[in-house]
């Protein structure tokens, strides 16, 4: 017992001392405000002095562990709704959008636009204004170099959600789906992003306005992790659809939009949001998985797929996936195509989710040819990220271009866009970082379960960092190798070992969908992964991101971490341990965190004198780190080093302990040996002794 609090028990010690403040973290309470670059104050003081702004903020589900946003009653929802419309809502009849389309609406001044869009850290650049407004004969043979852009465009921006029925004739029923998930307030990408593409060219660009073409942009949206991208382009890709089987009078569901994702788990989140939006708007959304076939001229109508049947027993049972909306991963689509010669699709628009990731040389030739094998010419392109570089930029600046010469397409080329919300390539500004040196990968191990243990009392961001949190990896051997470390760190009481988990591409597609669910049902507190789940995968409630080992990349480290501080949460902590094998490449992490702290205002993460002393990359050395990482820790540079691989490997055991256990076992396996061979010795006697011989 504590002698201090048995010899003042009959003192009130509350009075003179100050309250300990309890610290936040992004799992606790409501969800913050989803705008990253502006308090609601300033938000609401902006020039829109006649668009008045809810203020009342929703209150999460307390039983919900990683806070899910809180859903309204239908009641409060339809009242709200019914409240911006301007009268009571027919479920059966979705034209209150075209009324409200046709009234008269204010718009904004350009320097009020300007204002809206410097205060969230918007900017809009027209890419190939040069080239639509200017065009000149191209040489042949020769590459044009892309002109500079400095054209830059600022579009009307949508500062509340539940304003898009009355602005731009969006469904009532998405409209309803819209506020029943209890999406409000327009994030900084979705206030500038979904604009754009609702409006035509020339509604978003006053040079185009005299065009009598109702072409759309090509957009390129670059913005921070966590900060709603998926809405931003579901919500007017879902409103295309929706219009197009409108007027076409449409009974079948024909693919006519294709998004493509990376990962298996950013797929199958993709096609959970977009289901939720379009249930009852008539528009199905479905993920391509192994065994689906797509839609040929001759296939049968019978196969096909309709509201009434579940899109997932359909996809299982092997049959044509028919679906106005298909989310697959590269490798999947592009076999499926290879396998279906006459398709009966025309795709109008295709969107990059990761573009970055889509259009390195791990995914680029399978992402080129399925969009090369898209004949439609009017197909609208968008790539979305929160990292993209001058490289990506290129190369799609060039597909398009290529694409519109190999089609010969009489009709105007569209518009290219750039948006970009905040410091490109930049981490969030809401969270935490931490660099810690571990100096070997036993101290990095002890560091790690010092941030398990909450009873373990360190500084920094170690106090603040609970469950349920990420560790990244950098190979499938080292987390396999992590988890078996750590599986008995979590005390029986709390739930041992079936607290942690790992999850990694060697998994089967069903224990990786298992780990999954517990992890966001809260089951898994801890749950050990590779760059697998760095890209797009939404954890609202993550408290916290543990670089076990450094990201092979300043982009891989932005993503890592992307994965807390989701919408806006504040509390999130990214704690980054480094041994003596890392300094060499730890300049680029070092660079991020700077420029977060920076951003943030704040001191910590990483010191100056660090910065200046951490030796610089060469492009070669870039290009090697993010191809192998770290030499030591690959087959690659065990084979080169066997003491640096015996000196990474994750295990807290000393190397007399780890010797004495080997000769023990290289022992029972020698006596095993010896008693199979008398044994094997013994029987070929007796069957000697049986046999009397001749006589």
């Amino acid at each position: 017992m504590d002698p201090y609090k048995l010899l003042s028990r009959s003192t009130n010690l509350s009075k003179g001392r100050p309250k300990q403040s309890r610290r936040v973290a992004p799992s606790d309470g409501p969800p913050s405000h989803p705008q990253l670059f502006a308090s609601r104050d300033e938000a609401a003081s902006s020039t829109l002095g006649k668009r008045k702004r809810d203020t009342v903020r929703k209150e999460a589900d307390p039983e919900d562990f990683f806070n899910e946003r809180g859903k309204e009653n239908g009641s409060s929802a339809r009242q709200k709704l019914e409240s911006v419309v301007g009268g009571a809502l027919d479920e059966e009849n979705d034209d209150a959008e075209d009324e409200g389309r046709s009234q008269p609406r204010m718009r904004l001044s350009i320097e009020e636009r300007k204002s809206i869009l410097h205060q969230h850290k918007v900017k809009v650049t027209w890419l190939n204004s040069q080239q639509l407004l200017h065009p000149t004969k191209r040489p042949k043979g020769k590459k044009v170099k892309a002109e500079k852009p400095r054209h830059r465009l600022f579009p009307e921006p949508l500062q509340a959600l539940r304003n898009l029925g009355q602005l731009y004739g969006v469904s009532g029923q998405l409209q309803r789906n819209i506020i029943d998930q209890s999406y409000d307030d327009a994030t900084e990408v979705q206030l500038a992003a979904i604009p754009l593409l609702l409006n035509t060219a020339k509604e978003n660009i006053p040079e185009l306005a005299g065009s009598t073409e109702k072409l759309k942009i090509d957009l390129l949206a670059v913005a921070p992790t966590g900060s709603g991208k998926t809405l931003a382009f579901l919500i007017p890709l879902l409103h295309s659809v929706i219009s197009r089987r409108h007027q076409a009078s449409q009974t079948e569901h024909q693919t006519s939009a294709i998004i493509l994702a990376p990962t298996k788990e950013l797929a199958a989140q993709i096609t959970n949001e977009g289901r939720k939006l379009a249930k009852g708007c008539g528009v199905t959304v479905s993920q391509m998985r192994k065994g689906l076939k797509l839609p040929t001229r001759s296939s049968s109508t019978k196969e096909t797929t309709d509201d009434s049947q579940d899109v997932d027993d359909v996809e299982s049972t092997g049959s044509v996936l028919r679906a106005d909306i298909i989310v697959s991963a590269p490798g999947l689509l592009q076999n499926a195509m290879a396998e279906c010669r006459d398709l009966s699709w025309q795709i109008h628009h295709m969107i990059l989710d990761e573009a970055d990731v889509l259009l390195d040389p791990a995914f680029r030739e399978q992402t080129l040819d399925i969009w090369n094998a898209l004949n439609e010419p009017e197909l609208r392109v968008s790539l979305w990220s929160a990292t993209m570089g001058s490289n990506i930029e290129d190369l799609a600046r060039s597909t398009i271009d290529e694409r519109s010469q190999r089609l010969a397409s009489t009709s105007t080329p569209a518009p290219l866009v750039r948006l970009v919300v905040g410091l490109k390539d930049s981490a969030v500004p809401n969270v935490s970082h931490q660099l810690i040196y571990a100096a070997t990968e036993k101290g990095k191990l002890m560091g790690l379960r010092q941030l398990l243990h909450p009873t373990t009392t360190t500084k920094g961001a170690s106090q603040s960092l609970r469950p349920p949190f990420l560790i990244f990896t950098q190979t499938v051997e080292r987390a396999i190798a992590l988890n078996s470390e750590l599986l008995y760190d979590v005390p029986a009481e709390a739930g041992g070992s079936s607290r942690i988990a790992v999850l990694h591409s060697d998994l089967s597609d069903t224990a990786r969908d298992s780990i999954m669910t517990r992890f966001r049902k809260g089951e898994i507190w801890v749950l050990i992964t590779t760059d697998l789940l760095s890209r797009g995968v939404d954890f609202r409630g993550v408290n916290g991101v543990v670089n076990y080992d450094i990201p092979t990349s300043s982009a891989a480290y932005v993503h890592r971490i992307g994965r807390t501080g989701r919408a806006g949460r504040d509390g999130g902590v990214a704690v980054t341990l480094y041994s003596k094998e890392d300094m060499p490449y730890l300049k680029h992490v070092a660079n991020v965190v700077s420029m977060a702290q920076k951003q943030q205002g704040t001191e910590g993460g990483v010191d100056d004198w660090l910065l200046a002393a951490l030796p610089k990359l060469s492009k070669r050395d870039k290009k090697n780190l993010k191809t192998h990482g770290i030499e030591s820790r690959t087959a690659r540079g065990q084979i080169k080093d066997p003491k640096a691989a015996r000196q990474s490997r994750i295990s807290t055991k000393a190397g007399f302990v780890r010797r004495v256990e080997n000769n023990r076992k290289g022992a029972i396996l020698g006596s095993q040996r010896r008693a199979q061979i008398n044994l094997r010795t013994a029987d070929d006697d007796d069957e000697e002794g049986e046999f009397g011989g001749f006589d």
